[in-house]
């Protein structure tokens, strides 16, 4: 049977475009997030992945670490942040991180992954000494660190500098990429539903056209699944994918969905995201992106089999082996915190791809033994 004849009426267009190589619309994005066939979806975003990525299937051996959940802020969304004297509080000194990465280099990482709270008290200097003296412990280490809302409140609060000049110093220090997170639903009304106080789109998107103007880069994220609707998620990517048109600076797309069990009163009776809305969201955002060249199935949220089957709609890369994340354990993900190499490449080969370990900025390094 003719692959054409498999292609739901309303797709068909859009079959075309994937097959001509050419961008699809807002409108086209809609007709995919409302087609229930997510086969075919998941089809239409493979021959995207394919064209992109080959074969492969890649992750990254880091180590995730949560310095700190002080937080100035209280999104209603998230469990991690607190203050100081509640109970859930914690903060860790430079020498406890240092060794953990220590640890992690021993055990063969290439990458440490550090967010945090937007810490009422922490000094330049802390910063400062705890990105140079990791960056001492290896040459060969990728310090990956700070949401746009810690650069902002860094900026702001802390260094008292630009975003710019906070920027350089951060660099200077050993800073090799930002973190995509905090970008959450760029729609202002749904922002003000779930993360009050916190920065605006616009502010997020100036964190990272900075970084990428001095020639760095950083990943793109999307929270979904709470009460954005799938127009502001299209619109979401739209500003993400204009973003990336201006700068050519992020590396790769990440959705995850929200996980309602420890949010404030008013978002805990969302139900979590469907198997059957995960696997679109990543199919629909890798057609509609063209112009990130990675959609990353992120397992702390997804759980590993399900990453697996994401290999078949459209995502290149499971992420990494993560151990210690905190953020959506503590808002009630009941994921492992971390996974072996040999896990991830197990989940990749399930899925029909090639396993290749790659580094922060998504190239491929040597493949290493099963």
């Amino acid at each position: 049977m003719r692959v054409e004849k498999l292609i739901p009426a309303e797709l068909k267009s859009i079959h075309q475009a994937v097959m001509d190589g050419r961008r699809i619309s807002e409108d086209e994005c809609m007709a995919l997030y409302r087609c229930r066939d997510l086969n075919a979806v998941g089809f239409l975003a493979n021959l995207v992945r394919e064209r992109k990525n080959g074969n492969a299937g890649t992750y990254i051996h880091n180590l995730y670490i949560n310095y700190s959940n002080h937080c100035i802020l209280r999104c209603q969304f998230c469990a991690f942040g607190a203050r100081k004297n509640e109970e859930h509080a914690f903060e860790l000194t430079i020498d406890e991180i240092l060794r953990r990465v220590q640890i992690g280099l021993d055990g063969g990482i290439t990458e440490v992954h550090m967010v945090g709270g937007l810490h009422p008290t922490l000094k330049p200097d802390w910063y400062l000494e705890l990105l140079t003296r990791m960056r001492a412990l290896s040459p060969a280490l990728f310090i990956k660190a700070f949401t746009a809302v810690e650069i902002r409140h860094l900026a702001e609060r802390v260094f008292k500098m630009s975003i710019g000049e906070t920027l350089a110093k951060l660099k200077d220090a050993g800073l090799q990429a930002l973190t995509g997170g905090g970008a959450e639903i760029f729609d202002a009304g749904v922002r003000d539903r779930i993360c009050r106080g916190k920065e605006t789109a616009e502010e997020w998107a100036d964190v990272h056209r900075t970084w990428h103007k001095m020639g760095m880069r950083s990943t793109a994220t999307m929270l979904f699944g709470h009460v954005e609707t799938l127009e502001q998620r299209v619109d979401h990517m739209r500003q993400l994918r204009a973003l990336q048109d201006e700068t050519g600076g992020f590396t790769g797309f990440i959705p995850f969905a929200f996980e309602s069990g420890t949010a404030r009163p008013e978002l805990r009776h969302i139900p979590r995201a469907t198997a059957f809305d995960e696997l679109r969201n990543l199919a629909v955002s890798r057609i509609y992106l063209d112009n990130f060249e990675h959609i990353t199935a992120y397992w702390i949220s997804l759980g590993l089999q399900m990453a697996s089957v994401a290999l078949n709609y459209g995502v290149d890369d499971l992420h990494g082996t993560i151990f210690e994340e905190k953020i959506f354990h503590m808002a009630g993900a009941a994921t492992p915190v971390g996974q072996s190499v040999a896990a991830l490449r197990k989940a990749i080969r399930e899925a029909g791809r090639e396993p290749f370990q790659r580094d922060t900025w998504y190239r491929k390094l040597e493949p290493v033994a099963a």
